[in-house]
């Protein structure tokens, strides 16, 4: 992340790379979050009764892969469309970024968990936790997308 803000602050950046980090930016998008939407619906669909738990798990954790992908395509091209480090509203963004990192390398743990737990039926203290990892998921995901957007028409 250090090595982020200092190319953000210190690369100069011509229009043609930033339309190509924007570009990159929208793909990652839609493969990042894209993957997190399909991940927790497929838990949706888990819960109202139409799969098994162990459809869910591997259907989620198949998409590990995208969602750390869209991520880090994220954090490497927004690097390149000229952040304004001096923004709030910038600054919430990337504490948005810290956290969704480290709530999914903290999902890994959970995930693993679920999965040897193999039961219809998970411990309160499992649900809970994909509970808590899903909101805190889609609470940050959203709210840099809305300042993303937000950003980019002001």
């Amino acid at each position: 992340m250090t090595a982020v803000l200092w190319i953000s602050a210190h690369v100069t950046v011509d229009p043609v790379l930033h339309r190509a980090a924007l570009f990159v930016h929208l793909a990652s998008l839609v493969l990042g979050f894209g993957g997190v939407l399909i991940a927790d619906y497929l838990v949706l669909v888990w819960i109202s009764g139409r799969s098994t738990l162990a459809e869910a798990i591997a259907g989620a954790h198949r998409l590990h892969l995208p969602i750390w992908l869209g991520l880090a395509g994220l954090v490497a091209s927004g690097a390149l469309l000229e952040p304004n480090l001096a923004s709030t509203l910038t600054r919430i963004k990337l504490a948005c970024v810290v956290i969704l990192t480290l709530n999914g390398l903290q999902a890994l743990i959970l995930s693993r968990r679920i999965a040897h737990a193999a039961t219809r039926s998970l411990a309160p203290t499992l649900t809970i936790w994909g509970a808590a990892t899903a909101s805190i998921s889609q609470i940050c995901w959203w709210t840099a997308v809305w300042i993303g957007f937000w950003n980019a028409e002001h």
